[in-house]
């Protein structure tokens, strides 16, 4: 027989904006490890010649970020070779709408369409049956995945090839071993598209807390599963040999993976022993700082920056979110821990707590200011994510939310507040980031990076980007790229496409208004970090949250005291203040 083709094209959606255009991005900032991890598994199909020895299985992946997807083209790709699909992966619940739209001009052309991620398998995991949006995938003949790739991608190939593809495929309770798993490694043309060159891989999956807004917990499951350190090193090397070497580590919680201290001793004996020069974003809980060696050890193995999941301030909520590992009065001394060894700090907050009013997230933002040494504080609405409990016991009582899954980016309401109108609760969060980035504070933020060792540099870089992206922009700074991309004729379904002679003009008009804003950003903020290299001063600045304090004497500091009558009894407080609660 002659030999044919079989092309799969790999797409990582995007969203759409407030206007109905889809986001996009020269270079966008966040790598997309199912992406990574998708093209790792159908690459092993290729080579172990899944379809047979005269089938040619041929890969492309493209992040809709940062690439405009041409579907014509691509769909004459697939059938000049004899077959293939098109695969959307890692889609959000913020990225369906379009993911269907995508899905809808595939198949209007016959082309097969296979949808996975985080919201088919979160609304399959969590609801009794499946909601609109999923059953109007299916009726345009697209085939929904649910649960993880390894071990499945060769039947699903051979069902594509063989014209019988199912309307679902759900392994939700059939979790693999990552154990020799298939490395996930992109091409070196798709990660050039990200700020930094950044590749990324999950070290573990799933995640034993139980916090009700996350869906981690419901589709990856509570029973974590882990790479081992001759896995990651076989990630690290096939991305060397391609010049990559910035890694995003996917782990909803690092510091929480068994194999952590095997895996980071590779990376240190790598970076200096092997001469590979690895960076590591990390994820990690509050508590990471009570391992022995975990911060050190992280620091010397290429960790620079690190996210945190601080989520709130207030016990209260915490308490009430589940998120029951999280000691208010160990922040401080964590965050100076990796301080120590220069490592910058990110932290989110989320607003939108049931006891939360405008006053009091104000309160929580000048706190944080005032006690703790953080660098990058990013904000986020109370969001309730198909997959998460939240989102399935508004379910249950019929709470109503946001039909508009394009809005569950964690940055719109999707549902009602006790305490805050609608409007309410945006203004507060768009404040949020004016308050907390305000030029004095910016400055205090970058005299703690001076006098530590931080990367001045590095620390306003981001701070310009976290300060202004929702303003500028209109997106969220982890949504945000360098130089927007504005397709006229990329807009929602449904949504009237622009005409040129007015669509062009402001267009262009917008543009400059938007260079210019950053420009005046970029330029505020040199101005301030100028001052304070020029301050001899600054080398030695020191204040509250950057003083060196023990755990002992956090029990009497003004962060756990504003909130001592809000640390519920069963919340393992310090015991002066489960006596100062009660």
């Amino acid at each position: 027989m002659d030999k044919r083709t079989f092309r799969i094209i790999l797409v990582k959606p995007s969203h759409y904006d407030d206007d109905g255009y889809v986001i996009q991005w020269w270079l966008s900032t966040i790598p997309s490890n199912s992406l990574a991890s998708v093209y790792g598994l159908l690459a092993a199909c290729a080579q172990e010649k899944t379809l047979g020895p005269d089938v040619d299985i041929e890969l492309e992946a493209y992040d809709e970020c940062n690439k405009i997807i041409d579907v014509k083209a691509m769909a004459k790709r697939i059938k000049a070779g004899g077959g293939g699909f098109v695969g959307l992966v890692g889609v959000q619940s913020n990225q369906f709408p379009r993911a269907v739209d995508l899905a809808r001009a595939f198949r209007a052309l016959d082309v097969p369409v296979v949808i996975g991620g985080f919201h088919v398998s979160g609304c399959i995991s969590m609801l009794p049956e499946l909601p609109p949006d999923l059953k109007e995938a299916q009726a345009l003949g697209v085939t929904l995945f649910a649960g993880e790739g390894e071990g499945r991608m060769a039947d699903l190939l051979r069902d594509i090839d063989a014209g019988q593809a199912k309307p679902l495929y759900n392994y939700l309770h059939d979790m693999p071993s990552m154990e020799a798993a298939v490395i996930p490694v992109l091409p070196k043309h798709v990660i050039g598209r990200i700020v930094g060159h950044h590749a990324c891989f999950d070290a573990g999956r799933g995640c034993p807390f139980q916090c009700s807004f996350c869906t981690i917990i419901n589709v990856q499951g509570r029973k974590s599963r882990y790479r081992t350190a001759d896995d990651v090193e076989a990630i690290v090397r096939a991305n060397y040999a391609q010049g990559i070497n910035h890694y995003f580590v996917t782990d909803d919680n690092f510091a929480r993976n068994r194999n952590w201290e095997s895996i980071l001793d590779r990376l240190i004996d790598l970076r200096e022993n092997k001469g590979i020069p690895i960076k590591l974003i990390l994820q990690v809980d509050t508590l990471c700082h009570r391992i022995p060696g975990f911060i050190e050890k992280a620091a010397r193995a290429g960790c620079n920056q690190v996210f945190v999941g601080l989520e709130s301030v207030n016990p209260e909520s915490l308490q009430g979110a589940k998120k029951r590992q999280n000691k208010i009065w160990e922040y401080r001394v964590m965050l100076q821990a990796w301080r120590k060894q220069k490592v910058m700090t990110w932290a989110g907050l989320i607003t939108g707590f049931p006891t939360d009013t405008p006053e009091s997230i104000a309160r929580d933002i000048e706190i944080i200011k005032k006690e703790l040494p953080l660098d990058i504080l990013e904000f986020f609405f109370l969001t309730p994510l198909p997959g998460s409990e939240d989102h399935k016991v508004l379910y249950h009582k019929g709470v109503a939310m946001d039909p508009d899954m394009n809005k569950y980016d964690l940055e719109h309401v999707t549902t009602g507040h006790p305490k805050m109108s609608p409007a309410q609760w945006t203004k507060a969060y768009r404040d949020a980031y004016s308050r907390y980035y305000s030029d004095e504070h910016v400055e205090t933020i970058l005299k703690r990076a001076a006098a530590t060792g931080l990367r001045m540099n590095k620390v306003a870089d981001v701070m310009t980007a976290f300060s202004s992206a929702a303003r500028i922009e209109g997106v969220h700074p982890l949504q945000c790229g360098i130089v927007r991309r504005k397709v006229r004729t990329s807009r929602r379904h449904g949504l009237p496409v622009v005409n040129p002679l007015i669509f062009y003009p402001v267009r262009a008009v917008e543009f400059v208004s938007v260079v210019a804003q950053w420009l005046t950003v970029g330029w505020r903020y040199h101005r301030i970090k100028k001052r304070i290299i020029e301050d001899p001063a600054s080398k030695t600045y020191v204040d509250d949250a950057t003083r060196p304090v023990s755990i002992d004497e956090m029990e009497n500091d003004e962060l756990v005291a504003a909130f001592a009558d809000k640390i519920p009894d069963t919340y393992g407080a310090p015991k002066k203040h489960a006596v100062a609660a009660t």
